[in-house]
């Protein structure tokens, strides 16, 4: 293919060729738990599938995250949709630092998840027995959302937003 035909092809937004790297998307948030089993089954509850399972560990993983003597299981959760993925984790070794699973909303360096749901009555009755609990109410925003923000297992934050109004 020509250069010229090249360059019509690509829109002014394209970032190839300018020396300046872009991301190409956001591959996965990873959360450390403390019980991988409960963490995954509450995902899965919500509607996330699990994608795989594996046990990482050695020099390669000890350089990438910064410890040493790193053995985690690690399980990759997948939304329904297909694009997007939770990754959980469980460090075998070296232990974890206990955080503060009852953390505020407005806690620097806090993480939420927030996912687009049909139903958020019928979520969070599912959720419940998984250990899930209503931060606040579920509130109705303007007439674009319903909401709720809730903690999850190791404390996560997770947000539901149910669309109404449509």
């Amino acid at each position: 293919m020509e250069q010229h035909a090249i360059d019509e092809e690509l829109n002014d937004t394209d970032q190839r060729g300018t020396g300046r790297a872009t991301i190409q998307r956001m591959d996965n948030v990873a959360i450390v738990v403390d019980d991988l089993a409960a963490a995954k089954a509450f995902f899965a509850e919500l509607g996330l599938e699990l994608e795989g399972e594996a046990t990482v560990e050695g020099s390669l993983v000890d350089r990438l995250v910064g410890l040493e003597g790193v053995r985690s299981d690690i399980a990759m959760m997948r939304t329904p949709d297909g694009h997007g993925r939770l990754e959980l984790t469980k460090y075998q070794t070296p232990s974890s630092r206990a955080g503060d699973p009852r953390a505020p909303a407005n806690t620097l360096g806090a993480h939420r998840i927030m996912f687009a749901v049909d139903d958020i009555d019928d979520i969070l009755d599912r959720l419940r027995p998984h250990g899930a609990e209503l931060l606040g109410d579920v509130v109705q925003y303007e007439n674009s959302y319903r909401l709720c923000y809730l903690r999850g297992p190791a404390g996560i934050l997770v947000a539901l937003a149910e669309p109404t109004g449509r």
